[in-house]
């Protein structure tokens, strides 16, 4: 039904009420050179009625000037806006064109094709919810597609279509679809992609584009606009972590003070806690405030006014949060860029970075690496050049209340300015840091006071303090599931080598989260601090003559392999404590299993969090049927045969 149709059955009224009912779907077209993407646009227009009579006039007569059909209507040129997009046939910037159906509204960005002008793709896909990938059926899958989908990848947009375009001049042959199909989902396997749907199409014939084809009756999926208004999006807006960034403080009198923004993420009530970044100061949200009156709750994307019980200070640029539930506030920054100037990224140069409603200034540290978008392998680089994607390291001169780009698009987008042209220069991706480069961050972070601090040794040697004391220092690690024997084991064997006249202690994991890891939680870069800790205290005890003994589960082998670094490989011994799970289970007093399983707790190693075993420990001990009697006499007579204890 067009736009007259319906005004003429509901009235203007009607018509806007039913308008304002739809949900959007915002999608984007892009692909190599020639794909059809404009073409498809027009014909999706077209064929739905959203076109006018004065439009489609137009265009024909552009068609006799500029047209590749002949004397056919070129569908193309209903998008192409610009003159030399005409003349040379090709999409050049980022096209906008408004649709609506029965059961949706859309707005569709048509993107160019050419490599020169993947930044404009970019931009074009960095508010879209689905991406049209089309690909001609004579050529299949070409170097444009794969940078177009793996752009689309790291923007977060979760659905793609597959659109496999010109299959009329290919007689509509289902091999070549197949053939397609299978190379392109190869690829896609090395992406983050979600939801792929793939359709054989002819833009420039309307086959399966908003009816169904009669040329292919082997596909039954359907054509493109079905898919289009079915597909559903309601889940792919993050609902749990409330994030507003503030726009503006509004005070119209001395007795209303309110806080605008639109709502990132995440959903907010009267009542709700409310904290409020970087500044950490609390309150609970009074009233929600909106144009048609106030509201009990609110949700993404609606844009409110908060009051608040508390006078705080807040103001443009902050961001309000759950307060048990908050966006990391950091200074550097890991992300993925996408460079848009001619001038290319200068390390170490001051740049504006735009991050939601907050600017200040910031410096690119280093290139991680430059992705080559082909091929996906990372390459060295110093720099990026224009169009060029690459991981870098940010330093912003204020904390910035971030998420990961993967988690909440909002609070992880951002763009960089240069300070003195005000151009754009780049548009920046967060990622999430693995916990080894959390830990190597706040590491670098407090190294970067070094030019401040410089470290001295004693005259006594650690070979010194050992001979003193008569023994070989050395850390033994003990590692395996919860309530595999690992503590048991390590104070069994620290008490046999006291027996022997050996100066040594236990580590115990739990033990040192009552004290020097007592402001650590579990997840997962805590807990790999909370394991560089233990090895740093192990290195020290080793370089004053004491032999350590570290019980941790340590669940992963980058969790050890870090410890190893630390301590040095030449003093660090692991021990794999291996019990089968149904085993650590039954001993399980405190019903940690029992509990995780309940869904009570998150994170338990064995449960939802992996454990990965060593694979050359210097010691794999039975703790399911060995007692910890039988296991201590293997401990001594390895460290015998080693050398470590007389």
């Amino acid at each position: 039904m067009g736009i007259q149709e319906e005004l003429d059955q509901y009235g203007i009224d009607g018509y806007l009420e039913r308008y304002r009912q739809k949900d959007l779907l915002r999608f984007l077209t892009c692909g190599s050179v020639d794909d059809g993407k404009s073409t498809l646009i027009g014909r999706l227009l077209h064929d739905s009625a959203m076109v006018y009579e004065d439009q489609v006039a137009a265009a024909k007569k552009d068609s006799a000037k500029f047209g590749t059909t002949g004397e056919e209507l070129d569908f193309a040129l209903l998008v192409d806006g610009l003159e030399a997009e005409r003349q040379q046939g090709i999409t050049i910037d980022v096209a906008y064109r408004y649709f609506t159906t029965e059961k949706r509204k859309f707005i569709i960005a048509d993107t160019p094709g050419h490599e020169q002008y993947t930044r404009n793709m970019a931009t074009g896909a960095s508010n879209c919810q689905l991406a049209i990938i089309l690909i001609d059926a004579r050529k299949g899958v070409l170097d444009q597609t794969r940078r177009h989908s793996f752009i689309a990848s790291l923007l977060g947009i979760k659905h793609v279509v597959v659109a496999i375009n010109k299959m009329d001049l290919v007689d509509w042959n289902q091999e070549t679809f197949e053939r397609i199909k299978d190379e392109y989902e190869d690829f896609a396997a090395k992406l983050q992609m979600g939801d792929l749907h793939f359709i054989p199409m002819s833009a420039l014939k309307g086959e399966n584009v908003v009816l169904e084809s009669g040329k292919m009756p082997w596909f039954k999926g359907g054509p493109l606009l079905d898919y289009l208004e079915s597909v559903s999006i309601a889940s792919d807006r993050n609902l749990i972590d409330f994030r507003m960034p503030v726009q503006n403080v509004l005070r119209p009198n001395l007795d209303f003070r309110g806080f605008a923004g639109t709502i990132a993420s995440g959903a907010v009530k009267v009542g709700d806690p409310i904290v409020s970044l970087p500044s950490g100061r609390q309150s609970k949200v009074k009233t929600i405030e909106r144009y048609d009156g106030q509201l009990k709750d609110a949700h993404a994307p609606m844009s409110v006014v908060l009051t608040l019980e508390d006078e705080i200070d807040i103001s443009r640029g902050d961001t309000l949060a759950n307060p048990n539930n908050t966006p990391r506030l950091e200074t550097r920054l890991e992300a993925m860029v996408v460079w848009m100037h001619e001038k290319p990224l200068q390390l170490d140069k001051s740049y504006l970075i735009k991050h939601n409603t907050n600017q200040t200034a910031a410096t690119i540290r280093d290139v991680r690496y430059r992705t080559n978008v082909n091929s996906l392998h990372k390459e060295e680089a110093t720099g990026l050049e224009l169009n060029e994607i690459g991981r870098v390291e940010i330093e912003t001169s204020r904390p910035l209340a971030v998420d990961a780009y993967q988690r909440n698009r909002d609070l992880g987008a951002f763009i960089l300015i240069d300070r003195i042209t005000n151009h754009t220069v780049g548009a920046g991706m967060i990622v999430e840091r693995s916990p080894a480069e959390r830990t190597l961050a706040r590491r670098r972070a407090s190294a970067d006071a070094g030019t401040n601090i410089a470290t001295r040794r004693g005259s006594i040697t650690p070979a010194q303090r050992a001979e003193r004391l008569g023994q070989k220092p050395f850390t033994m690690w003990f590692t395996g599931l919860p309530r595999s024997g690992k503590t048991g084991l390590a104070y069994g064997l620290e008490k046999a080598l006291f027996e022997r006249g050996i100066f040594c202690r236990v580590l115990d994991g739990e033990n040192l989260r009552g004290g020097l890891s007592d402001d650590l939680g579990f997840a997962a870069d805590d807990r790999w601090e909370h394991q560089r800790r233990a090895a740093q205290v192990a290195r020290m005890d080793n370089e004053h003559g004491m032999v350590t003994l570290v019980a941790l589960v340590s669940p992963l082998d980058a969790d050890r392999e870090q410890a190893r670094r630390i301590i040095g490989p030449e003093n660090f011994l692991e021990v794999y404590c291996d019990a089968p799970l149904d085993v650590v289970e039954q001993r399980d007093d405190r019903e940690l299993y029992a509990r995780a399983r309940r869904g009570e707790i998150e994170g338990l190693t064995g449960v939802d969090a992996p454990y990965e075993p060593p694979l050359s420990p210097f010691l794999r001990l039975d703790t399911a049927d060995k007692s910890v009697e039988e296991n201590v006499a293997i401990l001594l007579d390895a460290l015998t045969g080693r050398g470590l204890i007389g």
